[in-house]
């Protein structure tokens, strides 16, 4: 479980957070130029991908590949009568099939969270290296100035938070399949929709507490 939610998602989650901080990059750099301050593309790049974006677009990507996985695992256990016959010998299924799917998200999810950030910024200092003319050793240490504790911590928790919720949707959608092929189908596409719920709801709740609270 800990290596289908982490190693094998390696892949996709480097791709998305190395072309989210490009994109990060660019459209910064367009507006700091106005005022000859593209140095500053760091701070950006650093700040959104560690405290908010590196977590949000891991949990996305976790949520449409884990989330709906462990949806049509649970779906098809459920049309086969294994959890029936799990809870027949007195196994109980949150015991058995969802607390390590949810333990195998809340430790692999704050690890692809910290890969996604590194990716990221070194996807804005490629940009700021080849358009912008600003050294590597510059970007560096003007990350390092930005980059604070607090960023970091907040980054990670809300990566705890949103695996906690792409583990419950994927694992609740997967126990109420219903008993036929299609009912399958429909508990992964639902478990994708409401992880994504959850997770954009939550990342709204905890980024407006965090504010209120100074962090």
């Amino acid at each position: 479980l800990l290596q289908e939610a982490g190693p094998r998602a390696l892949p996709i989650v480097s791709l998305i957070s190395f072309l989210v901080g490009l994109i990060f990059a660019y459209m910064g750099a367009a507006q700091l130029a106005l005022f000859g301050a593209e140095i500053y593309i760091a701070n950006l790049v650093g700040v959104g991908m560690v405290r908010e974006v590196g977590a949000l677009m891991t949990a996305i990507i976790i949520a449409g590949r884990t989330g709906a996985a462990y949806a049509a695992e649970i779906g098809t256990m459920q049309v086969n009568e294994e959890i029936d016959a799990l809870r027949t010998l007195g196994i109980s299924p949150i015991e058995f099939l969802v607390l390590p799917r949810l333990l195998a998200l809340v430790i692999m999810m704050p690890l692809l969270t910290l890969y996604a950030d590194l990716v990221g910024i070194l996807a804005g200092m490629t940009v700021a290296i080849s358009v912008f003319d600003i050294s590597a050793f510059e970007y560096y240490v003007q990350t390092v100035r930005i980059m604070d504790m607090r960023h970091l911590i907040v980054g990670l928790s809300k990566a705890f938070i949103y695996g906690i919720c792409i583990a419950i949707a994927g694992c609740m959608r997967g126990i109420q399949c219903g008993r036929s092929a299609s009912a399958v189908g429909q508990a992964t596409t639902s478990a994708v929709v409401t992880s994504i719920v959850f997770i954009v709801v939550t990342a709204s709740v905890l980024t407006i507490l965090y504010q209120k609270m100074g962090i």
